[in-house]
């Protein structure tokens, strides 16, 4: 393997054909000085004959006065090449196609035409003073002794780099390593791999580049380009130094920062699951991956999250053991015992059986819901059965159950609406506890979006003594939020008169 890896990034060049992606001068000027802070060795900025707009970009980024080198696309063709070198690039990247269904259907030439043309491409080029890079189009479907044959003439003509690029993601490792391996060492030039994820081996077909000798691999941020895309920057850089030990002179505490901002001007978005950069991929909700990653990150995390900008989240739902809990509401500076533990894990389950995800803010109120019940050995009342009936036809009816020091009473009462019902029938079913309870103040939170969103009821309760008490209720159902907080706040009234 090489010493050292270029890093050749092609995200505004190969990135923006992505299909429905076009960016403006302004946008990739804003990418290429993130690349440039980054660390990457070359920034392609571009094809600048393909139109006055995409020439002006390319200038502007040459213009930059980056650390990074900036390269500019072309074929071989003089008026490609002129545009590249007039945009000011410090480097041409000349390609033509070499395998046989792309000379035969796309350029209708002759392998000889093609060599020739190849030749005068890089000859061309150099007359310019630039760096020529130069690439066979479709190498990997390229007959290996032609192909040898042009890389070559290429490098006698004064190509300062060879590229193989893998234009339609056929190849596999071992495949590639093979190739790879056998231009090394037949050139005296740096080797480099372009490789496309069409069958999702990007990424690998590039790392099996490296370990055959390639010096340098065409990547995009977030792996975005033609069809299915090319090698992803930040698995290829994060593979290099954490699989092989290879120090690569970039930050890689930027590589999240680096794949939302080319997120955000694509529109391409990264999905959850997306090695290094995705929102999972430093998440853990199973019971005993949190319990393992909260005693030794390293037991389920490869790298830490913050060697690429990212943070670790213990994610709460149905997998969520009471480690992981204890833990987030540790973080959330709320003080459980054993019993309130036992009743927010199963609250939490509870959530995550009905395919709700628990966010932090939901745990929170959950927590304190819990937190500011009356325990339930001590609990004067406690909920048995709650159920209500209502609709534009329907008067809202309800009728409860509860059980009063022990004993199981029921009623049933209408309102002007469900929540309304359900506090009367339960008003009525505590009559004997001798509580004369007004709801003096209800307020009504919904903790996260969507329908199911986790609502937290905030209720203020007074007695006929005087004796005011705030109670929350926390659940995805309004009505049984309002049971919650109003059976809570009871409960803490007749403490608050047997104590008093």
């Amino acid at each position: 393997m090489p010493e050292r890896v270029r890093i050749f990034d092609t995200t505004l060049r190969d990135g923006e054909q992505t299909p429905g992606v076009s960016l403006t001068k302004e946008e990739k000027l804003t990418i290429a000085r993130k690349l440039d802070e980054f660390g990457v060795d070359t920034i392609e900025a571009g094809f600048p004959v393909a139109s006055e707009g995409e020439f002006e970009a390319v200038k502007a980024i040459a213009g930059e006065g980056l650390d990074a080198e900036v390269c500019g696309l072309a074929r071989c063709v003089r008026r490609d090449i002129d545009a590249a070198v007039e945009a000011g690039v410090d480097c041409v990247h000349v390609f033509i196609a070499t395998s046989d269904i792309h000379l035969k259907h796309k350029l209708e030439m002759s392998r000889e035409e093609a060599l020739e043309r190849a030749v005068e491409g890089v000859e061309y080029a150099k007359e310019h003073g630039v760096t020529v890079e130069f690439s066979a189009e479709d190498a990997t479907r390229t007959d290996p002794d032609f192909l040898l044959e042009v890389y070559k003439a290429t490098v006698e003509a004064g190509a300062d780099r060879i590229n193989v690029p893998d234009t339609v993601g056929v190849m596999t490792p071992p495949r590639m390593y093979r190739l790879v391996r056998r231009i090394v060492d037949a050139l005296d030039v740096p080797v480099s791999v372009h490789c496309h994820d069409d069958f999702g081996l990007a990424v690998a077909n590039s790392l099996a580049a490296v370990e055959a000798g390639a010096e340098q691999a065409h990547v995009t941020v977030n792996g975005i380009g033609e069809r299915a895309g090319n090698a992803s920057l930040e698995q290829f850089v994060m593979a290099l130094k954490a699989l092989y030990g290879l120090d690569l002179d970039v930050r890689t505490e930027m590589l999240v920062e680096l794949s939302r901002l080319v997120e955000r001007l694509t529109g391409v978005v990264v999905p959850p699951n997306a090695p290094i950069v995705g929102e999972n991929a430093f998440a853990h909700e199973s019971g005993i991956h949190s319990h393992g990653v909260i005693k030794c990150a390293e037991t389920y995390e490869p790298i830490r999250p913050e060697d690429v900008g990212h943070r670790r989240r213990i994610v709460l739902g149905k997998h969520a053991g009471r480690h992981a809990i204890k833990k987030k509401l540790e973080e959330l500076g709320i003080e459980v015992d054993e019993e309130q533990l036992r009743e927010i894990v199963r609250r939490v389950k509870e959530l995550g059986d009905k395919g709700k995800r628990v966010t932090e803010e939901d745990l929170e109120a959950i927590a304190r819901d819990v937190v500011g019940e009356v325990p339930e050995s001590e609990a004067a009342v406690r909920l048995e059965e709650l159920a209500v009936m209502t609709g534009n036809r329907v008067t809202p009816t309800s009728s409860v159950r509860v059980r009063l020091k022990g004993e199981e009473r029921s009623a049933a009462a209408t309102g002007v609406g469900p929540v309304d019902a359900a506090l009367r029938a339960l008003r009525e079913a505590i009559e004997e506890l001798g509580l004369d309870v007004e709801l003096r103040e209800y307020r009504l939170e919904a903790v996260t979006g969507g329908t199911d969103a986790l609502a937290e009821v905030v209720v203020k309760l007074e007695d006929e003594e005087g004796n005011v008490v705030t109670a929350r209720g926390a659940s995805e159902d309004i009505v049984m939020a309002s049971v919650r907080a109003f059976v809570s706040g009871v409960n803490r009234l007749v403490q608050r008169r047997e104590e008093g």
